[in-house]
């Protein structure tokens, strides 16, 4: 990019809510239904047919402001934005203006380009989703409404961010969050998070915000960091051309990776807003706030603090656990029935994470529970059997779901601590092995490794390989 130009990036977030009804009807949320069969008179605007809010878009509305840092409004109001389109079958949207539920935020972010960061929020607003344009082959187009009325809450960042890393950065955190707070499914390819990127460029040293152009069409991370640098770019060669940026909507087309033209920018006043007259202030007191906040999870921030600070985990490991709810609530059980914070790490990271992406299936449904997995590690902590048979005890607790002692004791993989069995083992592997031995003996320390293997080859794996390495000592010191 030519360093002469600051680039100036804002965010409008829409996040598809889990409820499993829409915002002003009882018709189901589900995926994937037949067009039109998840509708109403309510969301289809029929004359007549008035709103009723969900209570639950609303407490989930305050759970996303609560953990981004902002302020929940005690009095808000829902607003008409009138627009046409096909697939807006009222005429107008329902949503909020001038007083949204949420404002004033902030989260803090950390690229390796520039550091930590903080990303001002600006409002958070609730709103219904628009129908959906199916397009044919032809020239015609048929509207499916069933997520008509869907529930949305829309992120409104302040523009802060300055490179396409500081915006996918604030998005994976904001994804992260929501996913967290269980009011999102966050599935992009759904459409369940999508974002909607308004992009300018100013002179470096600037105050004076450029032209923007608002970028839509982005549905994965990749995409969304792609079409930002694109635009970047052409505005610069806009300017540098001697043009003037156009404010104008942006389609970008992954195919080619370019931004293509959709129409101009609309403003506030283009929509006509006012008061819904069918729909009541909402007023959400301070009981209700603190009921909510009371039933906040442990937010990945935090949780990644408390894994380096309290369990003395490494930054990787703490991020790793801490990416995923389900994933952090497995170590933390698992934690708790085991104590020992970094084997259960590498346990968690290693052979539980590496069995859930080959049979592709979620932590929720592991057939080896934390508890059954305490069971293997403190078999490893007492010596009743060897890390590297643990991994075979915890494979046949997959496919059958006994315990570790059972299979343990069914399978005859208890380890042997007898000194004498194993040495003599060990004389049988250094007779079968004199030269490399006698080399051992005269300072060839890499051959240890060679004669622990051995004697683990020999043992089924049964030997305890620290017994095995002292034995291995005595006999070199002889």
């Amino acid at each position: 990019m030519n360093s002469r130009y600051e680039v100036v990036i804002g965010l409008e977030v829409h996040v598809q809510l889990t409820t499993r009804t829409k915002i002003f009807c009882g018709c189901s949320t589900a995926f994937g239904q037949p067009p039109n069969s998840q509708t109403c008179p309510v969301c289809l605007g029929l004359p007549g047919a008035l709103p009723v809010l969900n209570r639950q878009v609303v407490e989930y509305a305050i759970r996303a402001g609560l953990a981004t840092n902002c302020r929940i409004a005690p009095r808000s109001i829902f607003a008409r934005k009138n627009y046409f389109y096909p697939d807006l079958p009222k005429g107008y949207q329902i949503s909020q203006f001038e007083l949204p539920i949420c404002e004033h935020g902030w989260l803090n972010i950390e690229t390796e380009e520039n550091g930590p960061k903080k990303i001002g929020i600006t409002r958070i607003h609730m709103e219904e989703d628009a129908g959906k344009l199916l397009h044919s082959d032809g020239n015609s187009s048929s509207v499916d409404l069933n997520r008509a009325c869907t529930p949305l809450l829309e992120v409104v960042s302040e523009p802060d961010m300055r490179s396409a890393e500081e915006a996918i950065a604030y998005l994976k955190q904001l994804h992260q969050i929501v996913v967290y707070l269980g009011v999102c499914d966050g599935n992009l390819e759904e459409g369940s998070f999508r974002c909607d990127a308004n992009v300018s460029i100013r002179p470096r040293g600037q105050q004076q915000l450029g032209t923007r152009a608002e970028l839509k069409n982005l549905n994965s991370f990749r995409f969304i960091k792609q079409a930002i640098e694109y635009e970047v770019e052409r505005q610069i060669d806009v300017i540098e051309d001697g043009g003037q940026v156009v404010q104008e909507t942006r389609l970008f087309d992954a195919d080619s990776g370019v931004t293509r033209a959709m129409r101009g920018k609309e403003e506030a006043h283009d929509y006509r807003y006012f008061p819904d007259p069918d729909l009541v202030p909402l007023v959400v007191t301070d009981e209700w706030i603190e009921q909510v906040r009371g039933g906040l999870p442990e937010l990945p921030a935090v949780k990644l603090q408390r894994y380096q600070e309290q369990m003395g985990l490494p930054a990787y490991d703490a991020g790793v656990l801490s990416a995923e709810r389900e994933v952090a609530e497995y170590f933390d059980a698992l934690v708790a029935r085991h104590g020992n914070a970094k084997l259960c790490s590498n346990w968690v990271m290693g052979e539980v994470l590496r069995s859930l992406k080959e049979k592709e299936i979620a932590v929720a449904d592991c057939p080896v529970s934390p508890e059954l997995l305490a069971g293997v590690l403190q078999r490893i902590d007492d010596n009743t059997i060897s890390g590297k048979i643990a991994k075979t005890v915890f494979e046949e607790i997959w496919q059958t779901g006994k315990t570790a002692d059972q299979v343990i004791a069914e399978k005859g993989l208890k380890q042997v601590t007898d000194s004498g069995a194993i040495e003599a083992i060990l004389d049988e592997v250094i007779a079968a092995n004199q030269g490399q031995f006698d080399e051992l003996k005269a300072g060839k320390d890499k051959l240890i490794g060679f004669f622990v293997g051995q004697v683990m080859k020999a043992s089924k794996g049964k030997a305890n390989p620290v017994m095995v390495n002292q034995l291995i000592q005595k006999k070199i010191s002889k």
